[in-house]
């Protein structure tokens, strides 16, 4: 056992090197601090050296380099935040398309279906009101003025001439329950050996519903040449039997749901005629002396 001597141990503790106090704010600041290695004595030169190393200090475990999640999860954690954000945004858009588009598709089905059940509708009441026919008759035929004479036409061509006043009276009878009629007639016409030597046309009126009416149309003819018919006309002053034929068409047009619903009839009447020119008492016509069918 070597004693040593007071002096050597006052020699060591001079010669040993302080330690390095501890810095301020090694936690909260985040900061370094240092801690001194024990060196290691020489016993070659009895000289002693000491080494110094510096260890950071870390808030938490986290903030420690040997865990690297930090970064992966604050990265993953953005990404999910950003795409969680983004399908927030395209549902939401895709909310209000839906909110949108729905109402207007079912406004666009909702008349598309009352169009077509009003279609409908129009179809069965113009089928139900389709088989009522105004009914036509030929009542008489009044001859005012009926004569022939020799002279020229508008060329100074020399053929018979004939003058022809008369009104014609036709009943029309509307059966329909549900709706009038509005009447009307093509020309009508008092033919001679098919030519026309008189002309009329039934002015345009409205008949209710159920309802009878006679009207009148007034025929005229000025000066008609006949040319090569006129041969076979047989009329004197003294009168004389002539062949005619009446010939029209008589519309009848009924308005059921306004201009939407409407039914047309018409018909097309013929009826034979014999005049004489020396009689003036009305010409009366039978139920079945004028033929009348649909046109």
């Amino acid at each position: 056992m070597h004693a040593k001597s007071e002096s050597d141990v006052t020699s060591l503790a001079a010669s040993s090197p302080p330690r390095s106090p501890k810095r301020a704010g090694g936690v909260g600041g985040g900061n370094n601090y240092y801690v001194q290695s024990p060196s290691r004595e020489s016993h070659d030169g009895g000289y002693k050296s000491s080494s110094m190393q510096a260890t950071p200090v870390f808030n938490s475990p986290n903030e420690s380099p040997s865990h690297p999640s930090y970064g992966r999860h604050s990265r993953s954690s953005s990404v999910s935040r950003f795409s969680g954000n983004l399908r927030k945004g395209a549902g939401g858009e895709r909310k209000a398309l839906n909110d949108k588009g729905w109402p207007e598709c079912n406004i666009i089905l909702g008349f598309l279906t009352f169009v077509l059940l009003f279609t409908v509708f129009c179809l069965i009441i113009w089928g139900a009101a389709r088989p009522y026919e105004p009914e036509v008759i030929v009542k008489s035929l009044v001859m005012d003025d009926f004569y022939a004479g020799e002279g020229t036409d508008h060329s100074g061509v020399p053929t018979k001439l004939v003058t022809t006043n008369c009104s014609l009276h036709i009943s029309v009878y509307n059966p329909a329950t549900m709706f009038g009629i509005h009447v009307t007639s093509g020309p009508i016409h008092l033919i001679y050996s098919e030519i026309s030597i008189a002309v009329g046309q039934l002015r345009r009126y409205y008949q209710p519903r159920k309802s009878h009416r006679v009207v009148t149309a007034v025929i005229h003819g000025e000066k008609v040449p006949l040319y090569g018919a006129g041969g076979s006309l047989m009329l004197s002053s003294t009168g004389g039997a002539v062949p005619l034929k009446l010939d029209f068409d008589l519309t009848s047009r009924g308005y059921v749901i306004g201009k939407l619903v409407r039914v047309t009839h018409k018909v097309h009447v013929t009826c034979p005629v014999v005049v004489d020119a020396k009689k003036t008492k009305p010409i009366r016509f039978s139920k079945k002396a004028c033929a009348v069918y649909k046109a």
